[in-house]
Formats: structure tokens, C-alpha cells, sequence
């Protein structure tokens, strides 16, 4: 079997070493910095812990897979290295206007029907009417935008695959923004399209209308919580790494220069002048060069995650997910139920989310954002309970799903690179980022390794 160097220790990384040393290849991972699992982070202080990254998951299917087949004799599954619970209700919106509308997890009609009761009339009809057009988008891009690798001829995949209502001709194609305007009807409705593309870093007046899979993902495959906070499930990906054998080497800086021999990677270059030679080389890091294939387009976007430490009890009544809608940004509150994340029962760790530009142009106002997460929220009484908070904006742009439509514009670089014997893993390939792509990327390389088409099955 061969030796493979992984540079870079993020999710998509960690998942591919996984699924290589179980097929019986000699792995090393080389980490610049002295952890591993990427943007899943945590930030801990005085007992109490917060997710700086992604606080829940979704499509779980993916981890569970990759459990599964790199557990010895197919065993050693998810939930036996974790604890899975589903999120209900999934989140909670309030809107600009002051409405609120509590949405059950995975249950298209209990969605209908609080959007009903809240909104009015018709309302859950338009919203589950645009969400079965977007699960035409999910079966014609499933395949090639999440399970299989990157095709060399991408041309279809520049093609919006929504299939929106009242479109007049000739007219270029609709954003996601306006397809909720022309189809929901309601500014409401349409804020809450805008904030499940928002979740992932996208404008919902730039992005292609096909992005509306991304709440169909989610109200079709429901929301999770990992018990400990998501850096748990990075604790269990690094722990199956070593139970298969991958050799881990933290601090270990690769220069950026990949080794070739022969027309092909043949190992890699450490930042010290130390040369290490491999059979394949697999890179989780961003690509210089995107051959063609593109990264999106748009401002690029990162998030700010304020961290609140509160005296007091949570509250036996409060929700998990909170989104708040302000008509200057899209917050999302979190606030889990899970004692591994406070020092006792008598404090709460809240964690608010927020997209920005990245680079962002100006600070976000902190103060604003606390006083309409607490005019949102009022329960909280952060006036009175807020012991501190620390502000931590991501080190830089996130990574975002690969997306149809748009000329192609929004896919991301092929998981084989030009360079026979280099592979790319995680949010900056294909299929692009979020936990559940970077997991698919995973599947797709090591099939790739394996001498298969690039196949998650």
C-alpha cells in the first residue's frame, strides 16, 4: 500500500486520512498549528466552553458513514463515539417586524402549519411549494454536487436547475432572493430563504436560485446537536485517525511546494527545508490556482462569534437555535442544553453568530448586536446576567458549498488536481464547504486513491 501526506488537519482531511489508513495506506497528516479539526474550534474559559465554528449538523449520514467504514468489522459506529440528539424545535425565527415563528425539526407539514398559524394562511402552502421545486434541484445535484467528483465537462452544472414559476423569457436567471420575492410573496418568508444561504456565507440577492437546497436539506434530513459541543465530533474523527494508524505531525508547516518525480506528486516540502517523500500527497488546504473550475463569486464572507457567559440558569423553556433577523444582519443565537459547556447549572454559554465581509470594512458594532439579540430575546436578560463576552472573528473567508447555476461560477476545484498523484480534500474542493461537503470530499478522494471514479458509495 502507499504512503500518503496529508497537509493540513481540518475536517475533510482528518475524514480522508481515516478512510485511507482503513484501506491499509501509511498516512501522515502535517498540522501547522498545534491542534487539529480546522474551523470546528472551540474557545473555553472560566468553564465554560463555545463552539466557534459550526454548532450543529446536518445530513449526520455522511459521519455515520464514515463511522461505519472505518470501524473494525464495519462496527464502532457514530453514536457509539458521540451522542446524537435531533433539535426541536430546529429554530426558532424573529423576524424584523417583531413576529416569531417556532419551526419543528424534519416535519414538512408541522413547518406548514406554524407558518400558517404565524404568518397566515397559504403561507406554509408557498413555503413547502418552493421546497418541492428545490428537491428537483436536490435529485438533479445530489450526484454531482455532493456524492461523486467533479466531471470534467462541469458546463451542465452551470445551469440553474430551479425550476422557477413565472419566469419571462430571456430574462437572466432569477437570484435566490427574487425567487422567494416573485414565488413567497411574503418579506417574511423571504428573509427566512435569505437566512438558511446566509447560515453558509452566501447573499441571497447574488446567489443562484438552486441554493434553495439548502433548506431543503436541511427540513428533509433535520438538524443535530453533538453532545459536548461539534468540537466532540472533530475529538472523534482525530481519535479514529489514530485507532487506523494515521501518524499525526503538529507544527509541521508545508511550504506550499508539493514534490513532483516523474510527472507526479511525490511528497512534500516542510517550511524547515525538510523533504518528505509520499506516493500521493493530499492537500485540505486552498488551492493557489482553481483551474478554471472557480470558487464563487461575490464578496467573500467570514463570521464573527460572540461568546456571552451568563449567571443564571438556562431557561427550561428556551430554544436551542435562535435566528434573529435585523435589517443590518442575520444573528444566530444558540444556546445548548449541555452541562460539558458551563461550569454548573446555575450559568448558560450563549453563542451568537454573525456573517460579515472578509475582510470585514469596519468592526461590527458588538453593543448593537447584544441590545437586538436582547430586544429578540428578552428572556435573556443579558443586562443583568452577562458576566463577560469575547468577540472571535474567523482567522478569514469561510468556505461555501459548491452550488449549480451561474455559469459555474459557484463550484469549487476538482478533488484530482492537474498533477497526477495530488488530491484535494475539505471546504476549498469540491464539494465545496459545510461539514456534511467536506465529509462527502473525503469519500470522494479516497475513492479516487482507490482507482474508483471518485464515488462516496
Amino acid at each position: 500500500m502507499a504512503g500518503i501526506a496529508v497537509i493540513g488537519a481540518g475536517m475533510g482531511s482528518l475524514a480522508a486520512a481515516a478512510r485511507l489508513a482503513t484501506a491499509g495506506h501509511r498516512v501522515t497528516v502535517y498540522e501547522r498549528s498545534a491542534t487539529y479539526g480546522g474551523g470546528v474550534a472551540r474557545f473555553e474559559r472560566d468553564g465554560f466552553g463555545f463552539d466557534t465554528g459550526p454548532g450543529l449538523l446536518h445530513l449526520p449520514a455522511v459521519y455515520r458513514d464514515l463511522f461505519i467504514k472505518t470501524g473494525k468489522g464495519g462496527k464502532e459506529p457514530l453514536e457509539q463515539c458521540v451522542s446524537l440528539t435531533q433539535v426541536d424545535p430546529a429554530s426558532r425565527h424573529v423576524f424584523a417586524d417583531g413576529t416569531s415563528v417556532s419551526l419543528p425539526n424534519a416535519s414538512r407539514g408541522g413547518v406548514a402549519a406554524a407558518l400558517d398559524a404565524t404568518l397566515g394562511p397559504g403561507a406554509g402552502e408557498r413555503w413547502n411549494g418552493l421546497l418541492g421545486r428545490a428537491r428537483e434541484v436536490w435529485e438533479a445535484t445530489r450526484r454531482p454536487l455532493l456524492e461523486d467528483a467533479l466531471a470534467q465537462d462541469v458546463s451542465p452544472l452551470g445551469r440553474d436547475p430551479y425550476p422557477a414559476l413565472r419566469r419571462p423569457l430571456r430574462r437572466a436567471p432569477s437570484s435566490l432572493a427574487e425567487v422567494g420575492r416573485r414565488e413567497l410573496r411574503d418579506p417574511r418568508l423571504v428573509a427566512l430563504l435569505g437566512s438558511y444561504a446566509e447560515a453558509y456565507g452566501f447573499d441571497p440577492e447574488a446567489v443562484p436560485a438552486s441554493a434553495a437546497v439548502l433548506p431543503y436539506m436541511e427540513q428533509t434530513f433535520g438538524t443535530w446537536y453533538v453532545g459536548g459541543g461539534m468540537r466532540a465530533l472533530a475529538d472523534a474523527v482525530y481519535e479514529r485517525c489514530l485507532a487506523r494508524g494515521v501518524e499525526f505531525r503538529f507544527g509541521a508547516e508545508v511550504s506550499g511546494e508539493v514534490l513532483e518525480k516523474a510527472g507526479r506528486a511525490a511528497g512534500v516540502e516542510l517550511a524547515d527545508g525538510t523533504r518528505v517523500e509520499a506516493d500521493a500527497v493530499v492537500s485540505g488546504v486552498p488551492p493557489r490556482e482553481h483551474d478554471g473550475t472557480g470558487t464563487g463569486t461575490g464578496t467573500e464572507t467570514g463570521r464573527l462569534v460572540v461568546c456571552l457567559a451568563l449567571r443564571g440558569a438556562r431557561g427550561a423553556d428556551a430554544v436551542h437555535r435562535t435566528v434573529v433577523h435585523d435589517e443590518r444582519h442575520v444573528v444566530t443565537v444558540l444556546r445548548p442544553d449541555d452541562p460539558a459547556l458551563r461550569p454548573d447549572e446555575g450559568h448558560e454559554a450563549v453563542t451568537l453568530t454573525v456573517t460579515v465581509p472578509a475582510p470585514s470594512p469596519a468592526p461590527v458594532d458588538a453593543d448593537r448586536l447584544l441590545a437586538v439579540v436582547e430586544a429578540a430575546i428578552p428572556e435573556l436578560r443579558l443586562g443583568e446576567r452577562l458576566l463577560w463576552r469575547e468577540l472571535r472573528p474567523s482567522p478569514g473567508p469561510v468556505s461555501r458549498p459548491a452550488l449549480a447555476g451561474a455559469g459555474g461560477a459557484f463550484l469549487h476545484p476538482a478533488n484530482r488536481s492537474p498533477l497526477p498523484g495530488l488530491y484535494r480534500v475539505g471546504g476549498w474542493s469540491h464539494p465545496g464547504g459545510g461539514l456534511a461537503h467536506t465529509g462527502m470530499s473525503a469519500a470522494i478522494v479516497a475513492d479516487l486513491i482507490a482507482g474508483g471514479p471518485g464515488g462516496s458509495r
